[in-house]
């Protein structure tokens, strides 16, 4: 009889990652029935999507308003489960919405594999307890994770980084160029999720306004998600005649990004994914002065928020940032816009925070991570839970350096 898998995401990277994890499962066992909710990548893949769970796809304080949408989902999934019981619930990212998911496989007695892990880390270490009770195998992305959660009681395996998987199909080029002969090329990065966008996009177009008058010729690259595109696009509009030098184009990261000489994106994975490229960045997160002082600053644990000073802390316990970062971000533009202006005034700045960020990415860009996640599902399917067998072996071809 097919092995079922129910699978459940919540935005659009999750959507992907899920896809490309279904797509490896699917090579190790093409009989395997893949079905939950997600979105159109998860459906392109092979894999049977009830609702889409990706189109309305918010953080924090905003993710509070999908609590509705969740509890109905949360019921028909139960419904779900009586009529065709799953044999493994895979949740992918998506904590504040996925933690119910795991919590109701567990009470129907399924597996749950956890691919993503949150960032109990950084804030909400409470986290933890949750995820001991509800998890049979947590699958980590960042290399420092594994320990970090295996330490608290976490069955937790370092399977890679997804977004090497992508990459391993593209061709990697970026800078250095020499600017100081043409005009810069700058990068304005919104995100994927609608919210973020709409919250720091408008000040990312401020702060290209401030660089135009250091450099006005300047050019202004945005690449944009079908979340986003909307947003970036009404902005646009606000610029007169200077919207000429400015170029968004839908799902165009990885042609835009490497013809940038520096990035200003906001926070998260697009920070890695830039890092990739070896292109210099300035990273931003727009957020509430008054949240932050009422409760961010008390429940977030670590003071460096871009993910490329969180690893580069953790592989090398330097505190200090590896990019700038201005987060949370709450002031004016002008700080950024200076920063940036700094560094497009000092190629030699460019080039030496190119140097770091590519030992940085070197120990990490090798593909694999969805064939890892695919092996881990399917010992878990087997009947091998974390109490009874060793971390499922990593494909030769595709070996994580640690």
């Amino acid at each position: 009889m097919p092995r079922r898998v129910f699978i459940t995401v919540g935005e659009v990277s999750g959507d992907r990652n899920a896809a490309n994890f279904a797509r490896e499962l699917k090579k190790l066992d093409p009989d395997v029935i893949l079905e939950g909710l997600g979105g159109p990548a998860m459906e392109a893949a092979g894999v049977r999507i009830y609702h889409d769970t990706v189109r309305k796809s918010a953080m924090g304080f905003r993710a509070m308003l999908r609590a509705w949408e969740v509890h109905r989902l949360l019921r028909w999934t139960q419904d779900h489960y009586r009529r065709s019981r799953p044999d493994l619930h895979v949740c992918v990212d998506s904590w504040s919405m996925n933690c119910n998911f795991a919590s109701l496989a567990k009470k129907n007695g399924v597996n749950v594999l956890y691919y993503i892990a949150p960032q109990a880390w950084a804030s909400r270490e409470g986290r933890v307890k949750r995820l001991r009770q509800s998890v049979d195998r947590l699958a980590c992305i960042l290399p420092f994770e594994e320990e970090w959660f295996g330490s608290r009681g976490v069955p937790a395996t370092f399977v890679g980084h997804p977004l090497f998987d992508h990459l391993a199909s593209q061709e990697r080029r970026g800078a250095p160029r020499d600017i100081s002969l043409r005009p810069p090329v700058i990068g304005l990065l919104p995100g994927s999720r609608r919210g973020v966008a709409a919250n720091n996009f408008p000040s990312l177009i401020d702060v290209a306004r401030e660089i135009l008058v250091q450099f006005p010729q300047a050019s202004f690259l945005i690449p944009t998600t079908p979340n986003t595109e909307s947003i970036v696009r009404d902005a646009l509009k606000t610029l007169g005649p200077q919207a000429a030098q400015f170029t968004a184009k839908l799902d165009g990261f990885d042609e835009m990004v490497p013809a940038c000489d520096l990035c200003i994106t906001v926070s998260g994975t697009a920070t890695l994914h830039v890092a990739s490229y070896n292109v210099p960045m300035i990273v931003v997160y727009r957020g509430s002065r008054i949240l932050w002082h009422l409760l961010g600053r008390w429940i977030i644990r670590t003071r460096t928020f871009a993910l490329v000073n969180v690893l580069h802390t953790a592989g090398t316990g330097d505190r200090s940032h590896l990019v700038r970062e201005f987060i949370p971000w709450y002031g004016q533009s002008g700080p950024v816009a200076q920063a940036a202006i700094e560094m497009l005034k000092n190629p030699r700045q460019l080039q030496e925070q190119q140097e770091r960020l590519r030992q940085l990415i070197q120990p990490l860009e090798k593909p694999g991570a969805s064939r890892n996640v695919a092996v881990m599902a399917m010992a878990l399917m087997s009947g091998k839970t974390t109490s009874d067998s060793p971390a499922p072996p990593l494909s030769s071809a595709d070996q994580i350096s640690r």
